[in-house]
């Protein structure tokens, strides 16, 4: 018979073909082979309370208004409470309903083990229900768990956490030496997120680039994430006011939406860089492979946040070098897990547009080992961060706490 696995998260696809990040649903149908998988994660307007995805039995749980209940999904806690702060409001409720919840589910699906997806607020909540039912649990650090919720109260709650997980997981290094220097842990293990590499066909790469009988082809850079601070898209822009100073032929596609959509669109006003700049709005997953298949460079401009927050990892990079692209990222948090400099990608300094557009047109006018780079950073994303790899030492970690 198989374990019953009860994995709790707050980012989860809320409907088919959703724009939310999809990882945690990936993960979980891919680990249906080896156990039985229920998720519990919040309800959102328009998402429907129960459900079976894919092999994985989804339950979701009301804690507020239904027209309200938008503080997990779309955007994220942390950016939401920060674009509306009546949201505030809401945590308390959403906090009492998540550990009620918690519980319930735990009394109807009796799971050998609780996986938690991020260590707070709900590494806290699986730690709390041990106490009481005794059901042992795997904790996994994403990134604004960690950097983003600092000081001695919050230090406290994660030691908390993670002294009595039967397992602690970091989807980077960054986040495991941090973990470690506040918590004294010796035992994290680095398994960030995958990406299915089946769905980025080398053959299906369109570029202009490749069309060498125009000889002033249009290169084509590609951003796709959410529209906040720590994306550090306001910096992209900036950098493109530099490259169009020496070279038209050039478009920047933005992917995504974000409590930040409507100053960057009058950043890209102010700068006159409406003919070079597109924003695209938030798309579904299904449609991200051609649009990698549709741009040369992806630029991940990513900040540290004024919190401190940053990116834990960066799974968009890993599919954009999948797709075949020149990966450009900014040298913070575990994008260096993602991209060596020279090699897998092109590395620039944070807040830092000169950099970024002297990067970007270094690719322009050497195209050939743009593509040698691009090609390398290809085949090290296929070797090391397909689901195939990722969800077999999900399944080793999971397996071992259980027993």
């Amino acid at each position: 018979m198989k374990k019953r696995i009860l994995v709790i998260t707050t980012t989860y696809p809320r409907w088919k073909n959703d724009t939310d990040p999809p990882f945690v649903f990936e993960l979980c149908k891919r680990l249906t082979d080896d156990f039985e998988i229920h998720v519990l994660t919040p309800c959102y307007p328009g998402s429907v309370e129960n459900e079976v995805m894919d092999g994985v039995k989804v339950r979701r749980f009301r804690y507020f208004l239904r027209k309200y209940e938008k503080l997990a999904g779309s955007i994220g806690i942390l950016p939401t409470l920060n674009n509306n702060k009546l949201y505030y409001f809401v945590i308390p409720f959403f906090l009492f309903f998540s550990l009620v919840s918690l519980f319930k589910a735990i009394r109807d699906v009796k799971p050998d083990l609780i996986h938690a997806h991020w260590t707070i607020p709900l590494g806290i909540f699986a730690a709390f229900a041990k106490t009481i039912t005794h059901v042992p649990y795997v904790v996994t650090a994403h990134g604004a768990d960690v950097f983003g919720l600092r000081g001695a109260f919050w230090t406290f709650m994660r030691r908390y956490v993670m002294r009595n997980a039967s397992a602690v997981t970091a989807v980077s290094n960054a986040l495991k030496d941090s973990l470690k220097m506040c918590h004294s842990l010796s035992d994290v293990k680095v398994v960030p997120m995958g990406v299915d590499s089946s769905l980025f066909a080398s053959s299906s790469r369109i570029t202009n680039q490749e069309n060498r009988s125009d000889p002033t082809p249009t290169h084509r850079i590609l951003y796709i994430g959410r529209l906040t601070e720590k994306k550090g898209v306001i910096y992209l822009i900036r950098a493109m006011r530099k490259i169009v100073e020496q070279k038209q032929n050039i478009t920047l596609s933005i992917v995504g939406s974000g409590e930040l959509e409507n100053l960057l669109r009058d950043e890209v006003k102010k700068l006159s860089l409406s003919q070079y700049v597109n924003f695209c709005g938030a798309v579904t997953n299904h449609e991200l492979p051609s649009l990698y298949a549709q741009h040369e460079m992806f630029v991940a401009p990513s900040i540290k946040a004024k919190g401190g927050d940053t990116e834990g990892f960066g799974l968009t990079l890993v599919e954009a070098n999948m797709g075949g692209c020149l990966v450009i990222a900014s040298q913070v948090g575990g994008i260096v897990d993602i991209i060596e400099n020279g090699e897998t990608g092109l590395l620039v300094r944070e807040k830092d547009p000169a950099d970024i557009a002297e990067k970007v047109i270094y690719a322009m006018d050497n195209p050939d080992e743009a593509k040698r780079i691009a090609s390398k950073g290809q085949e090290m994303a296929k070797a090391r961060f397909d689901w195939f790899v990722i969800s077999q030492r999900y399944a080793s970690i999971l397996h071992d706490a259980c027993n």
